[in-house]
């Protein structure tokens, strides 16, 4: 029995993004995500053209921002961190700790995770700003403390962090990305 076109495409994806967030990027090889899908290793390279295709693909993910525009501009920190962490934690969460883990090392994975921070961050952050020419430094402040936390609470696992309720983190750091968003830098 074949698999369909799509079945095979899902195969490999999974596969994909179990190696990745194993071994990162370096360490994976497409012979070792076409083993795990059980196909043939030029089945990867005809759906996905090469090891860096694929990875673009496989870490491709959407942080579906909240529009910002309706909320008080009091909680606006509040309501990025609170979706920040739900995001890590929820279902494309691994996906997103796969990116983060690999962007340390390679260029590649750096190189999506500032397409990701261009496209879907900063148009966020320039919505929610009184001055759209100082969104850029501000979503740049605002990664730092995102991606320090998921680095701390998943990828390090730090005690203080790893265990903090959700409601404890939105309340610690919201504050601090409140900042970033609406004093003056």
């Amino acid at each position: 029995m074949t698999r369909r076109s799509d079945e095979t495409k899902a195969a490999i994806l999974a596969a994909a993004r179990s190696q990745f967030a194993a071994n990162g990027f370096r360490g994976t090889t497409i012979r070792a995500i076409a083993a795990d899908a059980a196909i043939d290793p030029a089945m990867v390279m005809r759906y996905f053209g090469n090891k860096d295709g694929l990875f673009a693909a496989a870490v491709d993910t959407d942080l579906l921002l909240p529009d910002l525009v309706g909320v008080a501009r009091s909680k606006l920190g509040e309501t990025l961190v609170a979706h920040f962490i739900d995001r890590w934690e929820g279902d494309p969460g691994e996906v997103m700790l796969t990116l983060l883990r690999s962007a340390v090392s390679d260029d590649a994975a750096a190189d999506r995770m500032r397409t990701i921070f261009a496209t879907q961050l900063l148009p966020t952050v320039a919505s929610a700003v009184d001055d759209p020419t100082t969104a850029p430094h501000r979503a740049g402040l605002i990664a730092t403390q995102m991606l320090g936390l998921a680095l701390s609470r998943h990828l390090l696992r730090l005690p203080p962090v790893a265990e903090a309720s959700r409601d404890e983190l939105v309340r610690q750091i919201g504050p601090t990305v409140q900042r970033y968003l609406r004093h003056p830098l």
